[in-house]
């Protein structure tokens, strides 16, 4: 992702969830931004994902607890530009975002 601005003149700040963990409000923020829900950003293939028992009937809440617990369950890379934001799988999602935005 990071080639991808660079490539393109565009500044950018790349966080390291593990090392700056997000907030319950800045993660809620960021769904906000790309209209998804907390399950929708789940990394379901992660053995924590199935021993939390999350499922799409959990609470949005507890999702975001755990997500906010456990950063290895967030899909990356989230792509945040002024007031809209996309989490970047496949790639074009970003590239649309940003050239939208340009």
């Amino acid at each position: 992702m990071a080639k991808l601005f660079r490539e393109n003149n565009i500044d950018f700040e790349r966080v390291n969830y593990f090392i700056e963990p997000l907030t319950a409000e800045k993660l809620r923020e960021l769904l906000k931004k790309a209209d998804l829900k907390p399950f929708d950003v789940l990394r379901r293939n992660e053995p924590i994902f199935m021993e939390l028992n999350l499922s799409k009937e959990s609470a949005d809440e507890e999702i975001i607890r755990a997500i906010v617990e456990n950063p290895t369950l967030l899909q990356r890379p989230i792509v945040e530009v002024g007031n809209r934001a996309v989490l970047a799988r496949p790639v074009e999602k970003a590239k649309k975002l940003i050239f939208d935005f340009c």
